[in-house]
């Protein structure tokens, strides 16, 4: 349920329903996440998933940036069922921030991850930090030429993004030096780094991404199906998901820390009382 606020995600059926467009349309904040937004986002996923006449799902982006990431302003109000149960984000301490973020992040992403469609995102401007984790769930990416791509919190006091996928998107060597620096990397850099798939002028990524849309969506829905979880398969087996979930746990590290030293420095807490914006699920407002 959203608070009468203006629809952050859109949602349209081409090619005869055969193609799902989901497209973030937040373009006044650069398309920066927040719940409304993730739980949107998940809702539309959720939808062409189980839309049988869908065989492949574009994410795009209004605007000239694809994400800026996590809004810094905060997560907002929207009051949705959790996807994921994780535990009570109103705790204090760590336990309430590491329930929330394994619900908003982690478990959002390996969500629509394993969604058994294919999946493209079509990228331009910049990608930026949380930017990343949207661009990384999918199965292929297209990036315009003026795309540009960079994880800078590190300067934030973690250790990278809560959908940790650096190693396997841009090499061990090539990882820690976007991280350590928070340098930017552009398109063509991305694409010798094998991060995306193909880049492309501008103002053709929306076509060129439609057309290899419409090509992938003539192929039997499940046979693409199986030939994405023989593919995902392969990246569990070589420790994917357990790498993840170690990386997202030292995050949480990162972040007690800069809390102790705001609370050492400051006097007060960074996150009083721990209100994340929703109530308890089934508590009524």
């Amino acid at each position: 349920m959203v608070d009468n606020q203006k629809p952050m995600v859109q949602y349209e059926e081409h090619e005869d329903g055969a193609v799902a467009v989901i497209t973030l349309d937040r373009p006044e904040a650069r398309n920066a996440q927040n719940k409304q937004m993730t739980y949107e986002l998940n809702d539309a996923f959720t939808r062409a998933a189980f839309t049988d006449s869908v065989k492949c799902i574009v994410l795009a982006a209004n605007g000239p940036h694809f994400s800026a990431g996590h809004d810094l302003n905060g997560p907002g109000e929207y009051e949705a069922p959790p996807v994921w149960v994780g535990g009570s984000a109103m705790r204090g301490g760590a336990e309430g921030l590491m329930a929330f973020e394994e619900e908003m992040y982690l478990q959002m992403c390996r969500r629509w991850h394993d969604i058994p469609k294919p999946t493209i995102a079509a990228v331009q401007g910049n990608v930026i930090a949380g930017g990343l984790m949207l661009m990384w769930v999918c199965d292929i990416i297209i990036a315009a030429d003026d795309a540009s791509f960079r994880d800078m919190t590190v300067e934030f006091g973690v250790n990278g993004v809560e959908w940790f996928n650096h190693p396997w998107e841009f090499g061990i060597r090539k990882a820690k030096e976007l991280l350590f620096t928070g340098d930017a990397i552009d398109a063509n850099e991305a694409h010798r780094l094998g991060m995306v798939n193909q880049v492309v002028a501008t103002e053709e990524l929306k076509d060129y991404t439609m057309a290899m849309a419409q090509r992938i969506s003539k192929k039997p829905s499940f046979s693409l199906k199986l030939a994405k979880m023989a593919v995902n398969q392969t990246l569990d087996a070589q420790g994917f998901m357990i790498s993840q979930q170690q990386a997202f746990g030292l995050q949480h590290v990162g972040h007690a820390h800069s809390r102790a030293e705001y609370l050492r420095e400051t006097g007060t807490d960074m996150f009083p009382g721990q209100d994340r914006s929703r109530k308890p699920f089934g508590e009524s407002s």
